[in-house]
């Protein structure tokens, strides 16, 4: 039952990045927060699944990975659900619009920032728990360390207050950061799905 947990879980994160995507490709902004949504849900039991397979001189790196990806979620679950929702039903106050709407680039997205940067830590010492004995597990431990370089920016690009509502090529420059972010990410899911599959 664990392994089957953890192999669904890393197919459907792979399904969901490679949607969000498609949605990014398509201009959706509905499908791009919808997918999000199940990136989330699927990562957390990704992440446990390396903390429950880790060796117990690593547990601790195992159980920091769990920590974060649970923060990572509450955030993530927090800005997306609310714009398939809430933003999404309209009806708010320009004032309400300036803080829910992720695209006005206010607290929401900061939020969102900030939940990627704790997603980053997550994958970061997901990749501590790892011993390669296999070349799949060096490369998916080389992508879930680098990985964890993201956290640097997400954390302190908001705080220096470079994304601004009407930004001269905002919209093809998150995009492209977007897409960039999807197919170094896919791979991991991937690597993921074949290192567990070989537990019983």
């Amino acid at each position: 039952m664990n392994k089957q947990i953890v192999k669904i879980s890393s197919l459907i994160n792979v399904l969901a990045v490679f949607s969000f995507a498609l949605s990014m490709i398509a201009g959706s902004d509905f499908l791009s927060y919808f997918s999000a949504i199940f990136i989330a849900f699927s990562f957390v039991p990704m992440m446990c699944a390396f903390c429950f397979y880790a060796k117990p001189e690593v547990k601790l790196a195992g159980n920091l990975a769990i920590v974060f990806s649970v923060m990572y979620a509450s955030l993530i679950l927090l800005v997306y659900y609310a714009q398939v929702t809430a933003v999404q039903a309209g009806g708010l106050s320009n004032e309400m619009t300036a803080i829910l709407d992720f695209q006005q680039f206010g607290l929401f997205f900061n939020y969102d920032m900030l939940g990627y940067a704790l997603m980053s830590l997550a994958t970061f010492f997901a990749g501590l728990t790892l011993t390669a004995s296999s070349r799949s597990d060096k490369w998916l431990k080389i992508l879930l360390l680098i990985h964890g370089i993201f956290f640097f920016s997400c954390f302190f690009m908001p705080m220096l207050g470079l994304f601004k509502p009407g930004m001269v090529g905002g919209e093809w420059i998150g995009v492209a950061v977007l897409l960039f972010w999807s197919i170094y990410f896919i791979p991991i899911g991937l690597l993921s799905f074949y290192h567990f599959s070989r537990y019983k």
